[in-house]
């Protein structure tokens, strides 16, 4: 047995005091400092179209390097302060502060890019030639052609200042809501932490109560958030339309470095593979002694015993399984846990969900969740720790060598998380907790396979109909269910029409379609695990060295180099799927009558 580790974070060890924090204080001023000295230095810089540039270049990447690391630990330490007590008001008022930091260091960079876009193609192609600038020549080429694509300098300048308080204040707006939204239980008012963890409960009136509830609290202000969703989507293609661009995929995919021939293979699979899935939920059902199953019944426990594990037992057996498929993995767990950077405690007042931040000016992660013991809680840790990982493997890269997409961000965690998922099922003691860890394991694929899918279907419609001006909330409302009666194949009898309104990636103002990469990420990493599974410990390596080239390539060339498989043909995800259809199989085997 290790030591006790601890359920709260440490967060002193960046800024003593929390949101109050004087030393946080005279880090945001440094940080605007480094943003102003960047921007004076890029807006007087003449570049001539000639590979003596080179060293102001060099200068130039080295003093955006420090000014993004100061904003990025910025950040951090805000998104961890509000996330551990959302009644922080203080911590809502620096999250601003920091916003506009990011702004000004967008807007900054947005003239480094346009600049870069000045070169000709000759001379770009010697001065990446050599030294930092050929480490760094993916990521700069890239900057340079989305430049080219974009609006003058001085209009993105302009775009950036106005989505400030437009489109970034809109995204805040739905936070506050979320913040406020309290669902009442029992004479409880419940955060919305707190409910969503109720709907696995094993009792299933206890489920269709707080679904009820939780429909009818999102409902209070559904015309709240009906016009936050239409002003994010309405400002977003209004940028689109300015910059010519005609399709609202066009910036996700860039965004994520890939293709959309992969992303149609990929969604075309599934597509074709819905029926085992279709049958897991129908058995699922039955199981529960239902003709069908609601939306509130996807998350319940199969059986009545509900494994559970103290978080001591969870990082044990988190750190011993990552043990088993390579060290570096397992170290970097055990680090995390000795050194507090894991916010575990179930208490209220806390953000919903799960994440994981870094903080670059100290090369440490840090970890969110509520930690309530179920096989569930024990995947999300697996899960956030392979994020850690991720930036873990990097640590010694430039920062821009650093940005990975979050197709690919999702690459480590979901391996971490296959791991410590198989392990538990092989380890099951009886046949009972067998199926339920089972289940567990495919309800990710039915999340990701379906419930994802239904948010991309619904998103690509909405943006359709947004063109055409405000879609309105009993319209949002048929959209979600259409979407979602299509992504589940028509196996519920009653599904989540507000859904819409109750998930944070439809209002998240960083990254547009914010869904898809979750999938991709998933069956990508499906792949690399088949590989790791042949291979056992010698794999980590090579596992590695994908997770280092992650964010300096697309994803297709990523494939290709580290796997020896096209992204754009439907073989390699043929072969993901099958892996989760394979657990659907051993289900229906062990439940048969």
């Amino acid at each position: 047995m290790s030591n006790t580790y601890s359920e709260v974070w440490d967060l002193d060890v960046f800024f003593e005091g929390g949101s109050a924090s004087p030393e946080f204080a005279a880090h945001l001023k440094a940080a605007g400092a480094e943003i102003e000295q960047f921007k004076k230095e890029v807006e007087s810089w003449q570049p001539a179209d000639h590979k003596s540039e080179g060293s102001r270049l060099e200068s130039l990447v080295g003093m955006f390097d420090k000014a993004a690391r100061k904003v990025r630990q910025a950040g951090a330490f805000v998104s961890c302060l509000h996330a551990q007590n959302t009644n922080d008001k203080k911590a809502g008022q620096l999250k601003a502060a920091v916003t506009e930091l990011s702004a000004s260091l967008q807007t900054a960079l947005t003239i480094f890019d346009q600049k870069l876009s000045g070169f000709s193609d000759s001379v770009w192609s010697e001065l990446v030639q050599e030294g930092l600038l050929q480490e760094l020549r993916f990521v700069l080429t890239e900057r340079r052609e989305r430049a080219a694509e974009r609006l003058s300098e001085k209009e993105e300048s302009v775009i950036n200042a106005l989505s400030v308080d437009g489109y970034h204040g809109w995204g805040q707006m739905y936070d506050l809501l979320v913040g406020n939204t309290k669902i009442k239980y029992n004479g409880e008012s419940l955060s919305v932490g707190q409910a969503a963890n109720k709907l696995s409960n094993a009792d299933r009136s206890v489920r269709k109560e707080v679904f009820a509830q939780w429909e009818k609290a999102w409902g209070e202000n559904e015309e709240a958030f009906a016009k936050t969703l239409n002003h994010l989507a309405g400002f977003r293609l209004n940028v689109y339309k300015l910059r010519g661009w005609e399709d609202v995929l066009k910036e996700p995919l860039d965004i994520n470095r890939m293709k959309k021939e992969t992303l149609e293979a990929m969604w075309e699979v599934i597509s074709d593979n819905k029926e085992p899935f279709v049958q897991f939920l129908d058995r699922k059902a039955k199981l529960l002694g239902l003709e069908k199953l609601s939306w509130y019944d996807l998350d319940a426990p199969i059986g009545s015993t509900e494994s559970k594990m103290s978080y001591q037992e969870g990082a044990d057996f988190i750190v011993n399984n990552f043990e088993q498929f390579g060290k570096e993995n397992a170290d970097f767990a055990r680090m995390a846990f000795e050194n507090n950077w894991i916010e575990a405690e179930d208490r209220p007042g806390k953000a919903p969900g799960g994440f994981h931040t870094f903080f670059p000016e100290s090369s440490q992660s840090r970890i969110f969740m509520t930690y309530s013991g179920t096989p569930s809680n024990v995947s999300t840790l697996a899960h956030e720790l392979g994020h850690g990982f991720h930036t873990y493997a990097m640590r010694d890269l430039h920062l821009l060598n650093r940005n990975y997409a979050m197709n690919v961000a999702e690459t480590a965690s979901t391996f971490a998380e296959m791991i410590v998922s198989d392990a538990s099922v092989k380890n099951a003691k009886t046949k009972e907790e067998k199926l339920s860890l089972l289940e567990d394991k495919i309800q990710r694929s039915v999340a990701l396979l379906m419930n994802i899918h239904s948010r991309f279907l619904f998103e690509t419609k909405f943006y359709e109909e947004r063109k055409e001006g405000v879609v309105t909330t009993e319209r949002l409302g048929e959209l979600m269910k259409n979407a979602q009666t299509e992504a589940y194949g028509g196996a519920l009898d009653e599904y989540h029409p507000l859904f819409w309104a109750s998930k944070l990636h439809f209002f998240i103002t960083g990254v547009p379609f914010y869904n898809f990469p979750y999938t991709f990420g998933y069956l990508f990493s499906l792949g690399i695990y088949a590989l790791a599974q042949e291979e056992g410990k010698g794999y980590e390596e090579k596992y590695i060295a994908l997770l280092k080239d992650s964010a300096s390539m697309t994803v297709e060339d990523l494939a290709q180099k580290h796997l020896n498989v096209d992204l754009t043909k439907k073989e390699f995800w043929e072969k993901a799927v099958r892996m989760c259809v394979e657990d659907v199989e051993e289900f229906i085997a062990l439940t048969e009558e």
